[in-house]
């Protein structure tokens, strides 16, 4: 197996999920674990079945795609589909009972359409979105009753539940705070209105992790557990805030990213490293080259500032991140360091790591999300 690979911890991983547990109020509040873009980098099907494993009763997706993959895997709880789709996927997402986002009438009657055609049951069932500020998919919440009643009255369809998603629930200072609160009231409002039209809305659900773990009144019948599943924190509703409220919220990151040393060669000062000059040896130094970069997903732009540990010591990875191939300083006759060695750039602290995907978000200007799904699919899974 290639040495750059990206190890997968499944205690890590079943350890979140029993903390994310611990933090739903109500025994029957349901658990939809989000396993779109690959389970975060740390795969779809193994964090599926481990979440259904761990009590989960949904999963989310945000591609047909990825609900097929599941399908295909032998996945049969309910899953799904936080984004939209194609008129041309609309087969398949009822073939592989896929439950979809709906929420204007051009896209419900395409999907009527569509289930009329290829559902075996009497009803297909739908979620219906409303749009309480997240600005992206959903109706407005004054057209709640009407796309409600639109979809009761499909010869196809069944409203199975409804829901929201906040913009700033992992935000902590006033104004996220009264905007989250503002969504959370206006969805409330939104499902009474659709019961007083004599409307079962389903299972209501707007909580994601952040409001998951932060504001437990907003948990209702459904939470939707995504970042915090695979070990990091929503935004500053992280273990720093946590512990300052005296509430134990530790959770472990479920993914490590590793290579090997394939080669270490003598550099005079006054050399350059990689494309277009950028770093150049002030003094004799030995350079470790790792075969993984950006098309593994190392970008370019973490560098310069990326370090990676190689024998429980930090390095700086130097010159620019080639697409295969990366450079780093170790000193010249590093006794601490030899070829073969693995070198970790990320992950919890049993992997070797000496930082997390946080620690490099931070630096580099994104968030861990993104570091994690860069990942590529070209770098091997291990799960341990």
């Amino acid at each position: 197996m290639r040495c750059t690979r990206a190890v997968i911890y499944g205690d890590n991983l079943k350890h979140n999920l029993g903390v994310i547990r611990s933090f739903i109020q109500r025994p029957q509040t349901k658990l939809c674990i989000a396993v779109k873009a690959d389970g975060y980098g740390c795969g779809a099907v193994f964090t599926a079945r481990t979440a259904i494993e761990c009590g989960a009763s949904y999963l989310a997706v945000a591609t047909v795609d990825e609900g097929i993959e599941l399908r295909e895997n032998g996945i049969s709880c309910p899953i799904l589909m936080l984004s939209l789709c194609s008129k041309d996927e609309m087969e398949s997402v009822v073939r592989y009972n896929i439950t979809p986002f709906v929420f204007d009438r051009e896209y419900i009657t395409a999907l009527d359409k569509a289930a009329g055609r290829f559902n075996d049951k009497s009803k297909f069932p739908v979620h219906l979105a409303v749009d309480t500020g997240m600005g992206r998919i959903g109706c407005m919440p004054e057209e709640a009753v009407e796309a409600a009643t639109f979809i009761i009255r499909s010869a196809h369809l069944s409203l199975e539940g409804v829901c929201t998603h906040c913009s700033s629930a992992d935000g902590i200072n006033d104004a996220d705070r009264i905007y989250t609160r503002m969504q959370f009231d206006t969805f409330v409002s939104s499902v009474n209105a659709i019961k007083k039209a004599g409307i079962e809305p389903g299972i209501c659900h707007c909580a994601a992790s952040a409001a998951l773990l932060d504001h437990p009144e907003m948990q209702l019948d459904m939470v939707r557990s995504g970042i915090i599943t695979y070990g990091y924190y929503a935004g500053q509703i992280d273990r720093e805030y946590f512990a300052v409220k005296g509430i134990p919220c530790e959770l472990e990151p479920v993914m490590s990213l590793e290579s090997e040393i394939v080669s270490i060669r003598p550099f005079k000062a006054g050399k350059y490293v990689s494309y277009g000059r950028t770093w150049t040896v002030e003094r004799d130094t030995d350079i470790a080259v790792l075969p993984i970069g950006y098309a593994d997903g190392l970008l370019r732009r973490f560098s310069p500032g990326l370090t990676v540990a190689i024998n429980e010591k930090s390095y700086p990875v130097v010159g620019r991140i080639c697409m295969d191939q990366c450079m780093v300083d170790i000193g010249k006759n590093n006794s601490d360091v030899h070829r073969w060695d693995k070198a970790v750039f990320f992950g919890p602290k049993n992997s070797g790591a000496l930082q997390d995907a946080e620690d490099i978000a931070r630096r580099t200007g994104t968030i861990a999300y993104e570091i994690m799904t860069g990942i590529t699919k070209r770098v091997p899974r291990v799960i341990v």
